[in-house]
């Protein structure tokens, strides 16, 4: 199994489909880094000798931030963000969506499952005893 950026690829697939299984690498970036190491993109990752999966390692590691490094980038982005107290950091700090979506409906990947408002039942009057009669 090809193991390129703490990623084990999976080897049934295609290698342009393969390596957008790395963090930060999708399929314009798969085909320019097959390209540079100039492997066929429609050959599958257990074909792959030793050579080319160093290659496919060596150009990543060199020239991309992929995995750890980008999400500590994103989260440390969006950290900045809502420590200035921007209007992005404070939708991010609530939940909510930040690109100016609509949420009066929709938005439910963001806000969570529904919560329902509590409906209070008015109190019914006591159901009257027995009725006593004067005999």
């Amino acid at each position: 199994m090809a193991r390129v950026a703490g990623v084990d690829l999976p080897r049934d697939k295609r290698g342009e489909v393969a390596l957008t299984y790395i963090y930060g690498v999708g399929q314009p970036t798969a085909r320019r880094v097959l390209q540079r190491a100039a492997i066929d993109p429609n050959k599958r990752v257990r074909t792959w000798n030793e050579d080319e999966t160093a290659r496919v390692r060596e150009i990543i590691e060199r020239e991309l931030k992929v995995e750890g490094d980008l999400r500590r980038e994103v989260s440390m982005n969006v950290k900045r963000l809502m420590d200035i107290g921007s209007y992005r950091g404070v939708r991010h700090r609530k939940g909510l969506p930040v690109r100016g979506q609509r949420t009066h409906t929709n938005a439910r990947t963001r806000k969570g499952p529904r919560r329902g408002v509590m409906v209070k039942k008015k109190p019914t009057a006591a159901p009257p005893g027995p009725r006593k009669t004067g005999a």
